[in-house]
């Protein structure tokens, strides 16, 4: 645990499946489902989904990722609304990235929403760099995906 109470760790259980969802509904205008992330981690060799707590909550936010070979990719990633612009994005990204090196991870990668600008300035303040778009990625409202890279994490 950190001086200010922030803990970063492995999702553990239907609370923090709870949480996360919370999340989503709060982050996203198409969130994921319970059953699509108990179908994501009916395989936890390959996907990971890691939690932040801070004293005011118990899932202030998360990151969902595969590790496949040598590259994390990053699926999805939230803090609630008023967790945000305070640094636990940051922090979470960085939790990610030494987990993916102790597991071989050499690099990352992530779409993101083209308009999304504070997670945008986020990925790039991180390293990550626009490596290609997919067209009409999103939906309500449709939107273009930047394909992000972070070539040596």
């Amino acid at each position: 645990m950190s001086t200010d109470g922030v803990v970063i760790e492995r999702l553990s259980g239907p609370d923090d499946l709870t949480g996360v969802l919370e999340v989503e509904s709060e982050s996203f205008t198409n969130p994921w489902t319970r059953e699509m992330y108990e179908w994501e981690l009916t395989n936890r060799d390959i996907c990971r989904v890691y939690v932040v707590r801070t004293p005011a909550h118990g899932v202030a936010g998360f990151c969902a990722f595969w590790l496949v070979f040598d590259e994390i990719h990053i699926n999805n990633i939230a803090m609630r609304p008023a967790c945000r612009g305070v640094g636990l994005g940051t922090r979470l990204l960085q939790h990610i990235f030494t987990e993916g090196r102790a597991m071989g991870a050499t690099r990352a990668t992530l779409e993101v929403r083209a308009s999304n600008v504070g997670a945008r300035r986020l990925y790039e303040r991180l390293g990550f760099a626009v490596a290609g778009l997919r067209r009409r990625y999103y939906t309500n409202p449709e939107e273009d995906a930047l394909i992000l890279w972070h070539e040596q994490i």
